[in-house]
Order: C-alpha cells, then structure tokens, then sequence
C-alpha cells in the first residue's frame, strides 16, 4: 500500500506564499483534510481530490480520521494554515501516531507562520532574539501563560502575540500589555497586523501604552518590540547589532 500522511502548512493564505513543496505535496496527494476555511484557500489545487473539511475545535478528530485514511493506503493531505508545526497539526498527528500508526510515513511540509508573515508587513521587528506567545488558555493554564509573558519581558525579547483576544476572551490582551509594561518602556512600538498578506490586510503602529484593545481581534497579529526596537518611515525596526556606517 501506497500509505503517506503530508501535514502541510499553507502560509498566510494566497497561493504566491505557498512553497512549492506543499503544492507538489497537495498534488500527489489522493485525499485532502482539514478546516473548511483553509480548504477553501487552496481550492484551485483540488481538482480531481478527494476532500473531507470540518468544522472548527475539531483538531485531534481531523488527525486521527486522516491518519486512518492513510492507513487504508491513501496518500494523504492535512491543511493547516501558516506552518503545521506553529500551533498547528504536525505536533497532533505525531503525539496520534505514536500509538495509532507508528510505521506510517509522515512528512511535514513546514509553511509561513503569522509572525513572520506580519512582520515583514510591518518592517523588520524580528531582527533580534524574539518570543512567540499565544494568549489563548484552552490548552495552556493563564497562569503558565502570564509566567512566558513576565519572563519575555525580563529576557528583552521581541514578543509576537497570537490569539490575542476574541469575543469572549477580552482581558488577556490588557493583563499581557500591563505584565510587559513591567519591563518595558511606554513607549515601545508595536505593531497590529490583521489578516497578514490577504486582501483586507492591514498595518496599525502604535505603543505599549498606548495600544487600541478595541481593534484588536482573533484575526490580528500583535508584535511588541524590544527595548532597541524603533519605527522610521512607517516600518518598524528591531537592530541586529550590525556596525552600519
């Protein structure tokens, strides 16, 4: 049996960011699985395919379908948006698999993931040593979540928010701004980057303390500089160390 289980990571969404290997991996394959929002991303691809899409929270029941799929010696396609091993599915499937199908072949097809897709939007934020932190706690404890915040801003780190807030979680992005203003200057920049490299994609320059919770959603990206970290000409720049004359 021809059995193999691709975990793709698809970028931020437009084909153009979509490496040529997750293409070529989605054409070879038989069957293609995942959220029908990132399905629909990459439906010029899916001719000819066999598609099975859902719903969200589905995340460990997509894998362990697609695993079996594979298993029945199918070449297999898993869809994760931005990259499969940045709070995607490639760590899902592995944890399944050691149990499920340990000699099944999987191969993880790494994509562009959010932070890196914003900040290029919004200059060079990333230059130096950075932190990426989700501010969702369905699968992390708030309190686990407020200690990587708190020890972000001791290390100086660069700090990429993901998740930052939704509807029904609205004050995980103040108590993140107020831990990192323990460390940090006021003043610091950031950056609020929604939809990175789609249509309706949009760049806000702001500061710590003065960052807009209002326009802040499950769709924007928050990027909060260092303690180098400056803007020129609408870009916002973290320094390297270089010696520039």
């Amino acid at each position: 049996m021809n059995s193999k289980l691709y975990v793709i990571g698809t970028g931020p969404g437009k084909k153009e960011h979509l490496t040529k290997a997750a293409v070529n991996a989605i054409r070879e394959s038989e069957v293609v699985m995942g959220y029908k929002t990132y399905i629909n991303l990459i439906k010029e691809f899916l001719d000819g395919k066999e598609v099975q899409s859902s719903g969200m929270r589905k995340e460990v029941d997509r894998c362990t379908d697609a695993i079996e799929v594979a298993l029945s010696g199918k070449v297999v396609a898993l869809i994760s948006s931005g990259d499969s091993g940045v709070y995607g599915m490639a760590g899902i499937v592995l944890e399944l698999a050691e149990k499920m199908a340990p000699e099944l072949d999987i191969e993880i097809v790494p994509g562009i993931t959010s932070a890196l897709s914003s900040a290029s939007l919004a200059g060079a934020p990333l230059m130096n040593d950075f932190a990426v932190i989700s501010l969702s706690d369905l699968m992390t404890p708030w309190e686990v979540i407020e200690k990587r915040l708190d020890a972000a801003g001791l290390g100086d780190f660069a700090v990429t928010l993901y998740n930052p807030r939704s509807n029904g979680r609205t004050k995980q992005i103040e108590i993140a701004r107020d831990i990192l203003l323990r460390h940090r200057n006021p003043q610091t920049p950031v950056a609020l980057v929604r939809n990175a490299m789609r249509e309706e994609a949009s760049v806000t320059l702001t500061t710590l303390a003065d960052m807009p919770f209002e326009e802040i959603d499950m769709v924007t990206t928050v990027i909060i500089g260092n303690s180098q970290t400056y803007v020129r000409n609408g870009k916002m720049v973290t320094p390297r160390g270089y010696l520039l004359v």
